[in-house]
């Protein structure tokens, strides 16, 4: 009885287990390692973390708002003030969970079985996930050898496979590369389906292409606060595109998809960007270009310059040693050895100047050996 029990089991669980779609069974879930360390240099965080004057103003205006009630259905005030940061319409903002919610929402309302997405690889794992959740296939121009983007491949792709939606990372996670203005006009040009830019990191590239949304009805330009904002943990991000894509996008998002708290947070960054924010992003920059000077003199590290709050590390030594004694003097880094043409490479964020000390002083030690 009890055998025939489980082998009912089994049946029940095989057919449950068959009605998730084959190629999503095939996917390995977007995850990060659950080591822990006290410097943390793995997710590209603003190392300072939100100013106290930011701190304070939030917190003084969500003490005056009743918790009981849902926030603003459309955070229309939000909107009119990222409108004013990005110098760009109110109509064609949205706001997000983060911009991972929106890249999702760009991809729900356009891929399904048949649909194509280009990307350049390699580049942020989630955009091949959730086109591969959604039924799309994904088409990929890679990166030339040195890791920089290749214009002619992305431009032969477009026109050869005409896809629905061309996605760019500049700069790019994981490599810190930007693609040029030029190439990317060019792109959008030849491109008859969308062309997302996500932006997560450009204050620390001091450079938008929010200025090509102008001439380019197919440009949709996606923004964080999780970096340069210093806002990781509240889970805000925008994007930017024409009010005619802005209205399709935003059915695929949840009702009331920012809450109250992030929603006030976001409106007292932006309003304290020049004066609280922007001072972190040059000391980011500035340790930045000194932790990429003090890796070039390691023998057995070739860091990769980077336009980003991070850089990614070419090793001697095979990359997940390197995370494991790293870890193991308290140090966390990305190994990022998985990726395609990334098989010699870790990723470090750029931390404080104690931070990147100790992470100096580690590599010269574990590489002297």
């Amino acid at each position: 009885m009890r055998m025939r029990a489980q082998r009912k089991s089994d049946w029940a669980m095989t057919e449950a287990i068959n009605k998730i779609k084959p190629d999503v069974r095939g996917l390995k879930a977007y995850t990060l390692s659950a080591d822990r360390a006290s410097i943390k240099i793995n997710q590209n965080e603003n190392p300072w973390g939100a100013p106290e004057r930011i701190r304070q103003e939030t917190l003084a205006q969500m003490d005056a708002r009743p918790w009981s009630r849902y926030p603003d259905f459309v955070p229309v005030k939000l909107q009119q003030r990222l409108a004013d940061f990005a110098n760009w319409t109110a109509k064609g903002v949205i706001a997000g969970n983060g911009s991972n919610e929106l890249i999702q929402a760009v991809l729900m309302v356009t891929i399904s079985t048949g649909k194509r997405v280009l990307i350049c690889e390699p580049t942020f794992a989630l955009y091949r996930q959730i086109t591969t959740v959604l039924g799309g296939e994904i088409i990929v121009a890679p990166m030339k050898q040195d890791l920089t983007f290749d214009a002619a491949a992305i431009n032969d792709a477009v026109r050869r496979f005409a896809p629905d939606v061309t996605i760019i990372c500049s700069p790019n996670n994981p490599t810190g590369q930007t693609i040029a203005d030029e190439d990317l006009a060019r792109c959008l040009h030849a491109a008859s389906g969308l062309v997302v830019i996500d932006e997560a990191y450009h204050e620390f590239a001091a450079h938008s292409v929010a200025p090509l949304l102008c001439e380019h009805q197919n440009l949709i330009v996606l923004r964080t606060f999780s970096k340069a904002m210093a806002l990781a943990g509240l889970r805000i991000g925008y994007l930017l595109a024409s009010p005619v894509l802005t209205n399709e996008i935003r059915k695929a998002l949840l009702p009331y998809n920012l809450n109250t708290f992030s929603q006030t947070a976001a409106e007292v960054a932006v309003d304290n960007y020049d004066r609280e924010l922007r001072p972190l992003v040059t000391r980011i920059v500035d340790e930045r270009d000194r932790l990429f000077d003090e890796l070039s003199q390691v023998k057995g590290l070739e860091p990769l310059p980077s336009k980003a709050n991070f850089m990614i590390v070419r090793s001697s030594i095979n990359p997940k040693s390197v995370f494991e004694e790293l870890l193991r003097r308290d140090i966390l880094v990305r190994d990022v050895s998985s990726y395609p043409m990334l098989q010699r490479y870790f990723r470090v964020t750029v931390g404080r100047t104690d931070e990147n000390d100790r992470l100096l002083a580690a590599l010269r030690e574990i590489y002297k050996r």
